[in-house]
């Protein structure tokens, strides 16, 4: 307990040395800031960010979380997620603020009081209407939106509560660029995986976790497959003991490995087929791999009540069909006939996600690249200096 207090004494403490080290910058080098609330954020914000270095532009990167890998690198701080973040978000001064955090103006995190141009990249594939809350996107000046779909469901909304215009720009989606770009580099194929399951549910409302995420993990082991768990960062700071507990009871099975790395995309590489509920990891996976997805279906994950105003459709629910398997919550004893019976087309259901997937998602394979000459653009930066 001794130690817990000293490093969080330690942590706001280097948040507002930090707050001050920022302030105390130029603006020409913290002219375009990225911000991750976590360092699972930095999946969808690093490829960026690094592109607008190649184009020789100064990025710095700010963090809440003070394990972050990243804080060994120049010109990368730690802010906390106290009262050091609340000033910083309120008295930056920068061309650019760039996060994947939603809600921005909604709570205690504030836009600037001086002049700056909010840029938002998408952390997930799913429509923008349901699993988002109502005002998730409404404060950002500019959104780099994954698919034309994001785009008519902003648009929609705009329309319908009278709200100002936002610059929507076709970006696409690095995290899958980086999980197609990893499949090609290992050289893996359809063939070169046996009985490997990961299971991936979403946080809150919808999830496997509560309810079905050990029957599930015990039917599959003791039909011989090898089961990865991945988590939810959300699900891991409201449930700090699942994994343990799990790994307690499953890991002397040889056939139970729980993957805390939710960043990396290793155990999605090498997995014959993903099972999840509404998680926006599920479309990941898919579209990365072309392989296909068995969809528990619970309860779907509704964060706006109103969702039904926008009158679209949501893609993770009409996906669900033409990239995976939709399976009752009473056919659970049924998952390992299931996978093998999917598993005998798979060269059809490869071939059919491919397709929906570049129909779906902008740029695929470029997306870092054109996220950052968009961000140059509208900024009225040359990409060539």
């Amino acid at each position: 307990m001794f130690f817990k207090l000293m490093r969080k004494i330690k942590n706001i403490f280097n948040a507002w040395v930090n707050l001050i080290r920022l302030n105390n910058l130029s603006n020409d080098i913290k002219s375009i800031v990225f911000y991750a609330e976590s360092s699972s954020d930095w999946a969808f914000l690093n490829p960026v960010a690094e592109s607008l270095k190649l184009l020789n532009k100064s990025i710095i990167r700010i963090t809440s979380d003070p394990d972050d890998n990243l804080l060994s690198m120049p010109y990368v701080y730690y802010i906390g997620s106290g009262g050091a973040r609340t000033v910083l978000f309120r008295l930056i001064k920068a061309d650019a603020f760039i996060m994947t955090l939603t809600d921005l103006g909604s709570y205690y995190l504030k836009k600037s009081l001086y002049p700056v141009h909010y840029f938002y990249i998408f952390h997930s594939i799913v429509s923008t209407h349901r699993i988002y809350r109502e005002h998730a996107f409404d404060s950002y000046d500019t959104i780099l939106c994954v698919g034309n779909h994001q785009i008519k469901e902003i648009r929609a909304r705009e329309r319908i509560y009278g709200l100002t215009k936002k610059n929507l720009e076709e970006h696409g989606y690095a995290r899958l660029d980086n999980i197609i770009n990893k499949r090609k580099l290992n050289k893996i194929n359809n063939k070169d995986i046996i009985n490997n399951v990961v299971i991936s549910p979403t946080w809150g409302e919808g999830s496997l976790v509560k309810l079905y995420l050990e029957k599930l993990i015990k039917i599959l082991i003791s039909s011989n497959f090898n089961v990865t768990l991945r988590l939810h960062p959300m699900t891991r700071r409201h449930y700090p003991d699942l994994s343990k507990n799990l790994l307690n009871k499953y890991s002397n099975s040889g056939k139970f490995f729980f993957d805390p790395h939710i960043e990396n995309v290793d155990t999605l590489l090498y997995a014959d087929i993903m099972i999840s509920d509404w998680s926006g990891a599920s479309i990941e996976y898919a579209f990365g791999t072309n392989r296909p997805v068995i969809f528990i279906d619970t309860k779907p994950k509704i964060n706006n009540n109103d969702w039904k105003k926008i009158n679209l459709p949501c893609l993770e629910e009409t996906i669900r069909k033409d990239i995976g398997k939709i399976v009752s919550i009473n056919e659970l004893d049924n998952i390992p006939i299931i996978i093998k019976e999917i598993l005998k087309n798979i060269k059809l259901w490869s071939n059919n996600i491919n397709n929906i997937r570049d129909r779906t998602v902008f740029n695929v394979g470029n997306s870092d690249t054109v996220g950052a000459k968009i961000i140059c653009k509208t900024l009225g930066f040359n990409n060539n200096s």
